[in-house]
C-alpha cells in the first residue's frame, strides 16, 4: 500500500522505516530537508511540498499526519485538504482533542473527504516493538487502511494470550482497534495518558518512600524484583529498572516534569461527565507543582501558621 506522510520527527521517522521495512511505499514532507533525505535513505519517496508530496500518490490517496498537537496539526489539515480530491483520506496520528477530530471529519465530509484519527501509542520504542493503534473514523475509510495498521502494530503474539483475550478476538489481538465514529480514536488515547499519568505517580510516589527508608534499599533491584511475577509489573516498571541502573538516585536530573495536555483533556472530559478522577488530577497536579521552585501557596501556609501560632518561619 502506499500513503502520505507528514512530520519526520522522533515517532515519524521510526513510523515511516517501519512501513518501508513491510514495502509499502511511502511519500514523506517535512520541514527538515535533512529529516527528508534520512527517510529518503530508508527507501522513502521524498518531497520538498504539500503539493509534491499529493502528486505524487494515486487515487485514492491517504495521508498520515504526524505532528504536534494544537495549532501545527490544525493548519496541517487543513493545508492538506485543500489539495485533495474526493475519496482520499486524512490520518491525524498525533494527540488531538477528540471533539476536534467530530468537527474536521464533519468539515471534510463536505468535501467528501474521510478522517481517520489514530492515537498512536509506543513512543521512541514502536520501531522495534510496534505501535497500539486506538483508531477513530468511518468503517470503510478505516478498513481500507487495515494493511497500514497491521505493519505499525505489534502483531499477534506480542504478549502472552489470556483466557478473556481468547475470546474475544478481532484487531485488538494485532495491536489496533476501530474503537468506534470519528474522535473515539483520540478519546481512547486521551484516557490511555490519563491512566499513564496515574500510574507513573503511583511508581514515583512509592519509590520516593522506599528511598526514605531506614533499610538502604537497593532501588533498582527491587524494581527488577517486581518485574518478575508481581502484580506491579509493567513496561513502566520496566523502564523504571533502566533508569535507576544508569542513576540508583537519580542525581542527575532535576524534578521538573512536563504535560502534554491530554491529562487536562480528560480532566476536564471527566468534570463534564460527572466522573471523579481524583489519582489523575493529583498527578496532574504534582507535575504542576515541580515546576516551582517555591510556591505562594506553600508560603502562605507558612505565613498563616506564623501569624495564627506563632510557628517558627524560614526566611
Amino acid at each position: 500500500m502506499e500513503l502520505g506522510f507528514i512530520g519526520l520527527g522522533k515517532m515519524g521517522m521510526n513510523m515511516v522505516t517501519r512501513l518501508r521495512r513491510d514495502n509499502h511505499r511511502v511519500v514523506v514532507f517535512d520541514r527538515s530537508t535533512d529529516l527528508v533525505q534520512q527517510a529518503e535513505g530508508q527507501g522513502c519517496v521524498a518531497s520538498s511540498s504539500l503539493a509534491e508530496m499529493i502528486g505524487k500518490l494515486a487515487a485514492p490517496r491517504t495521508v498520515w499526519i504526524m505532528v504536534p498537537s494544537g495549532a501545527p496539526t490544525e493548519e496541517t489539515v487543513q493545508a492538506v485538504a485543500a489539495l485533495l480530491q474526493p475519496g482520499d483520506t486524512v490520518v491525524d496520528g498525533g494527540n488531538t482533542r477528540f471533539h476536534d477530530d467530530v468537527r474536521r471529519a464533519a468539515d471534510l465530509e463536505k468535501k467528501q473527504l474521510h478522517y481517520v484519527d489514530a492515537g498512536t501509542s509506543g513512543g521512541i520504542w514502536g520501531l522495534k516493538v510496534g505501535y497500539c493503534l486506538m483508531i477513530g473514523g468511518p468503517d470503510a475509510a478505516v478498513k481500507r487502511l487495515d494493511p497500514i495498521f497491521k505493519t505499525l502494530a505489534p502483531g499477534r503474539g506480542s504478549i502472552p494470550r489470556t483466557a478473556g483475550r481468547e475470546k474475544a478476538g478481532g484487531t485488538a489481538e494485532d495491536g489496533f482497534l476501530h474503537c468506534g465514529p470519528s474522535g473515539a480514536g483520540h478519546f481512547v488515547k486521551m484516557v490511555h495518558n490519563g491512566i499513564e499519568y496515574s500510574m507513573m505517580q503511583g511508581y514515583a510516589e512509592g519509590f520516593e518512600l522506599m528511598s526514605k527508608s531506614e533499610y538502604n534499599l537497593d532501588l533498582g533491584r527491587v524494581a527488577d524484583l517486581w518485574m518478575h511475577g508481581s502484580v506491579v509489573r509493567s513496561w513502566l516498571l520496566e523502564l523504571a529498572v533502566d533508569a535507576l541502573k544508569d542513576d540508583p538516585k537519580l542525581d542527575k536530573l532535576k524534578g521538573f516534569v512536563q504535560d502534554s495536555g491530554e491529562g487536562r483533556w480528560m480532566i476536564a472530559d471527566a468534570i463534564e461527565k460527572d466522573v471523579p478522577v481524583p489519582t489523575l488530577t493529583t498527578a496532574l497536579f504534582t507535575r504542576f507543582r515541580s515546576r516551582q521552585d517555591q510556591s505562594f501557596a506553600e508560603k502562605m501556609l507558612a505565613a498563616l501558621r506564623n501569624a495564627f501560632g506563632g510557628h517558627a518561619v524560614r526566611r
